[in-house]
């Protein structure tokens, strides 16, 4: 199984030299994925959790492509409605030849209705619309001549059963977003389920769980995967594989932008989990 991590991209903390630190940081850690979220326009929806600035994911992840070397590059999730599907299909497999195949494409519906309204999108309509751009993509890089012999993994997001079905019809991976184990267990059932009735493979689960590292254990029943003691958390990730996931996903965000000019105690729990979870590898600690 490997892990990832979700990179605030956002916030009044962040700057492209808190970035670079970032992805050096998550690299020289050995973690196997970087991600970073998606806002066009930053509405008063979206700026309660993630205020400007903001940095918009591919160009960034393209930036971020030549301060890397190893880490695969991603989006949990681009907000498919919001660019037309040829657009989306470029950008995406120029990034993916510039960053030597490393992208993962996260793609979600999206969710801040006044956003919707900025851009001019019919928020009613964003399941529809999200379907179209997932198959006018798979349709766009078939043209190896245009796009060139593109490999790209389609990450599906949404916890709903639309969600569910959504990823057995056009993804690669189904990745739910900061659930409970007992609703990831589940969510796992639910897209065997799917894939089942529909007559096609099951897709890799690729879940995105929070990082919150607590002193002593959090018996809530509610408890995110991921929150808790060390060996709580390390628990939860045995207990994913298990379930069969391909990649989690750690997210040290949970939603006050303060935190963004604190990035530390993210920085800290990612090496503590590097740690337990993979100490043959390097770490920037060791270097």
């Amino acid at each position: 199984m490997k892990i990832g991590v979700n990179v605030p991209n956002f916030g009044p903390g962040t700057d492209p030299g808190v970035l670079r630190d970032w992805a050096q940081t998550v690299e020289g850690l050995g973690f196997d994925l970087l991600m970073l979220s998606d806002h066009v326009a930053i509405t008063p929806d979206v700026a309660e959790r993630y205020p400007a600035p903001f940095y918009e994911p591919f160009t960034t992840l393209s930036w971020l492509a030549g301060l890397t070397t190893r880490v695969r590059l991603g989006t949990t999730v681009l907000i498919a409605p919001y660019r037309h599907a040829l657009l989306t299909a470029r950008m995406a497999a120029n990034l993916d030849a510039l960053s030597g195949g490393r992208l993962v494409l996260g793609v979600g519906v999206g969710w801040a209705r006044q956003e919707f309204a900025a851009l001019g999108i019919p928020f009613e309509q964003r399941g529809r619309l999200t379907d179209g751009v997932l198959r006018d993509l798979r349709d766009a890089w078939t043209d190896t001549a245009s796009y060139g012999d593109r490999r790209i993994p389609v990450w599906v997001g949404g916890n709903s059963d639309a969600g569910v079905r959504r990823a057995v019809r056009f993804g690669d991976a189904w990745h739910p977003l900061r659930c409970t184990l007992p609703w990831l267990r589940e969510g796992a059932d639910r897209l065997k389920s799917a894939a089942y009735e529909q007559g096609v493979p099951v897709p890799a689960f690729a879940p995105r769980i929070a990082l919150r590292p607590t002193p002593s254990p959090v018996s809530d029943p509610q408890r995110l995967a991921g929150e808790g003691t060390v060996d709580q958390i390390m628990d939860d990730l045995e207990r994913l594989r298990l379930l069969g996931a391909d990649t989690v996903v750690l997210d040290p965000y949970h939603g006050d932008p303060r935190e963004t000019r604190h990035p530390q105690p993210g920085r800290q729990a990612l090496a503590t989990v590097a740690a337990h979870f993979f100490p043959s590898r390097t770490t920037t600690e060791q270097r």
